[in-house]
């Protein structure tokens, strides 16, 4: 069938796309673009129009709520304006001598009465003075003269609102809730008081002011304004069924005043509790607060999306302190826009199905002969040799045609399958051989190749062994004659000094240390060059008594340095080694590690035991700078012979401490960061692993351990 396939260009569900139900398709596609393009622009018109309508709504419910919010302080102030033009109030007021008792108690009891009938928090009666130094207060006056009033909004800390009155501060405080969308609220109770605040001037008898009436309303926690407005543009009927409508004062991003539920259940059609504390989205606290302009669009309100509306609050100095908001429900919306485009959908399956059924009952006899070729075509890809034949149908037909070439071209196919199949064996045989020979070939070039780079690598070795043994033979028979030279004279300078000796015997001993150290080194030398002709003698040695001993001999080589050294001595497993040698190893990484800061800086010198799978097989020893570091690229070199990059370096002294702990069956280990410093770390084993081999071996490895640490 695969075969068939290719012979044909097409698959079978493709020539069933371009016979059998093309009839169908092509009679069925204009009434399916006509109504899928009908339901498309209905939707489409549905959701625009009827988004633009809720989004003109909610920003006219906004309008609402604004103008009712400054109707409110209006009407607040024309209160406090009829209180003071009162008969009552004049009365008392004229005939009371408030200069000598400001908290007159007949005035005390009409402000009360006032103040419970206007609905008011607070009421009062307060002196020019008193006003002058409440800096809230002072702010109004220059609204406000013998005839004019003005009321504002202002927040009030808790200090400020227990002076006015002791129970609005009880009143204000609010806890706050985590809210999804919002900031994380920075304290657990909001204690400031949003108040809508009326300064009216109580004039005397000569029309001197000396006295204001200061009355207002608490915003927290009221929920009178709140439903006023909601009453006002969310009355019944004017939301779909289960749509809720809410209005919200808010004090910065903090719901104070709101009706949004904290919970709401469709089947009773109640919420359940109002969203007090809350925050607003952060969105819209950033569009509304901080830039001060106008939210019209969908919003996230507490728990559910909204149709919302929001405008920033000013108080009496233009500063923006908090929004009040509009909006209703999305999903009662969503909710009817997918019950439309269900039943669209619905009706436009309905049309498609009858229209397709009266097509197909047309196009049944021109069906059947497809139904036969189909057929037979399911039988040769099952592998019966099954052909069309007649099909009862004139010569000239299309599908007459097509049945005779389709037999044609099966008979045809099967005499081609099986050439086809014959040389398909002889040519998996053919590459059978060619792949074998090919493998062979290709794993005798890797053995070369890998012959060749260890031949090469040898050979390199050896150069620089050979040319490390002229070197150093030279360097020994130059050296220890003026080492000889110093340490006779030294030993003569003693004997002749006599019991004077005693006051220089530390240096003269230091001198005598340090010059067995250079003859030391020299036989370091020959014997890094030429392992095989000195055998250092290995002792068991514990780390702490060796690294203090370091600390005793490189003290003058660090001292015209201001480089702190510390120690961290924990290794309690004893090494086999040779104790100089060790000590010069440990010398040259510590004085390598003066010399790569500059000046000043601290070295970590440290010891532990070397631990494997909970078993201690030896101990490690870390040297670590506060250097300029190594770059990666230079890594690989530093244990070369001569490589160095200091001016006054041989380039032996990695080279030769490489030697000596290769030697010892240890191995030493870098890892640096440029600007940061370098680390060395030696491992060596309980029982030393002598190794005479090439002192280059294993460089390869310890490469790769450098890079993979840097």
């Amino acid at each position: 069938m695969s075969l068939l396939k290719r012979v044909m260009g097409v698959s079978w569900p493709q020539m069933q796309a371009k016979v059998r139900y093309r009839i169908l398709i092509l009679t069925l596609l204009p009434i399916l673009l006509t109504l899928i393009s009908l339901v498309f622009i209905t939707i489409y018109w549905n959701i625009s129009y009827t988004g633009k309508q809720l989004f003109m709504k909610v920003k006219a419910d906004l309008t609402v709520a604004n103008n009712t919010l400054g109707y409110v302080q209006l009407r607040q102030q024309q209160q406090l304006n009829s209180v003071v033009r009162s008969w009552d109030f004049n009365n008392e007021f004229l005939s009371a001598d408030l200069l000598s008792s400001p908290t007159n108690p007949a005035i005390q009891q009409l402000l009360q009465q006032q103040r419970q009938l206007l609905s008011l928090d607070f009421l009062r009666l307060i002196s020019k003075k008193s006003v002058s130094q409440d800096p809230n207060l002072s702010a109004m006056l220059p609204y406000v003269n013998a005839q004019q009033s003005y009321t504002g909004l202002m927040v009030l800390p808790t200090e400020q609102l227990q002076t006015i009155d002791p129970l609005l501060a009880v009143k204000a405080k609010i806890p706050l809730m985590r809210t999804l969308r919002a900031l994380r609220p920075e304290k657990d109770i909001e204690s400031r008081g949003l108040l809508s605040r009326s300064l009216v001037p109580v004039p005397d008898a000569n029309g001197k002011v000396n006295f204001y009436l200061d009355g207002g309303i608490l915003l927290n926690r009221d929920t009178r304004i709140v439903d006023h407005i909601r009453d006002l543009v969310y009355d019944e009927g004017t939301l779909p069924e289960n749509s809720i409508g809410t209005v919200t004062v808010f004090l910065d991003n903090i719901r104070v005043s709101t009706n949004v539920p904290l919970n709401f259940f469709p089947d009773s059609g109640q919420p359940q509790g109002r969203a007090l504390g809350s925050l607003v989205s952060e969105e819209v606290r950033l569009k509304v607060l901080e830039q001060g302009e106008f939210w019209v669009d969908r919003a996230f309100v507490f728990n559910d999306w909204f149709i919302s509306a929001y405008a920033p609050l000013e108080d009496i100095h233009g500063k923006r302190i908090g929004m009040i908001y509009a909006g209703f429900s999305e999903s009662p919306f969503i909710h009817n826009y997918l019950l439309n485009i269900i039943e669209l959908g619905a009706m436009l399956m309905v049309v498609l199905l009858g229209s397709g059924l009266l097509v197909y009952r047309g196009a049944y006899s021109l069906l059947q002969p497809i139904e036969r070729i189909h057929h037979v075509v399911k039988a040769v890809q099952s592998g019966r040799n099954l052909r069309i034949g007649s099909l009862g149908l004139d010569r000239e037909n299309e599908l007459s045609n097509l049945a005779e070439q389709f037999d044609r071209m099966l008979d045809l196919l099967q005499q081609r399958n099986v050439q086809i199949q014959s040389a398909a064996e002889q040519l998996e045989m053919k590459v059978e051989e060619r792949t074998s020979s090919l493998r062979e070939r290709t794993l005798e070039l890797q053995r070369n190749v890998a012959l060749l780079n260890e031949t090469r690598q040898q050979l390199v070795t050896n150069e620089k062994l050979t040319a490390l043994g002229e070197l150093t033979a030279g360097i020994a028979h130059e050296i220890n004659n003026p080492t000889a030279v110093i340490l006779g004279n030294m030993e003569l300078l003693r004997y002749e000094l006599g019991d004077q000796a005693d006051v220089v015997k530390e240096e003269i001993d230091t001198v005598i240390q340090q010059v067995d150290r250079i003859s030391t080194i020299i036989r370091s030398l020959l014997q890094y060059s030429r392992p095989g002709e000195f055998n250092a003698p290995l002792e068991m040695h514990q780390l702490t008594p060796v690294v203090e001993e370091v600390l005793v001999l490189v003290r003058h080589s660090i001292k015209q340095q201001e480089v702190i050294l510390h120690t961290d001595l924990n290794a309690s497993m004893p090494v086999e080694v040779n104790r100089p040698q060790l000590l010069q190893v440990l010398i040259n990484l510590v004085v390598n590690a003066a010399h790569a800061m500059d000046e000043n800086g601290q070295i970590w010198l440290r010891t532990a035991d070397w631990i494997v799978q909970d078993e201690i097989i030896g101990a490690k020893i870390e040297v670590e700078d506060e250097g300029d570091g190594i770059p990666s690229e230079l890594l690989g070199k530093i244990f070369d012979p001569f490589y160095t990059t200091r001016q006054d370096g041989t380039g032996l002294g990695l080279s030769l401490s490489y030697g000596i702990i290769k030697r010892l069956g240890g191995t030493i280990e870098v890892s640096s960061t440029v600007g940061k410093g370098t680390i060395f770390t030696i491992w060596l084993h309980h029982h030393a692993k002598e190794q005479s081999d090439n002192l280059y071996e294993g460089l390869h490895f310890s490469e790769l351990n450098q890079q993979s640490a840097s």
